[in-house]
């Protein structure tokens, strides 16, 4: 079966006050992410006009890898279990296949 790549859309709404513990079980993970094969990129972003929503944008190159791999990697329970107690609702998730992809200095 041929490699299909996605980009995952994770958006976070923080319970006030929560940023600090919210980066300390995040952080880790992106770090660690940089190093799996199938990684292509993640942004995160905050919302302009709410504080405590940050919206995550991954792209990985493997779907498959990441449903039955990456979501099992071990560095990523820490996070799981901080989020109960950041989180002031549950994680929206969005599935998107990539068309197309542009940037300053390329064009796919």
């Amino acid at each position: 079966m041929a490699r299909q790549s996605m980009t995952y859309i994770v958006e976070f709404d923080l319970k006030p006050g929560r940023e600090e513990a919210f980066r300390k079980a995040l952080d880790p993970v992106l770090d660690e992410m940089r190093g799996e094969e199938s990684f292509l990129y993640a942004a995160l972003s905050r919302d302009a006009e709410n504080p405590n929503r940050f919206v995550l944008f991954e792209s990985w190159s493997d779907h498959d890898d990441v449903i039955n791999v990456q979501l099992r990697r071990p560095y990523r329970d820490a996070m799981n279990s901080a989020l109960e107690d950041v989180l002031a609702a549950p994680r929206a998730l969005s599935v998107l296949q990539p068309l197309r992809t542009d940037s300053r200095n390329t064009a796919e």
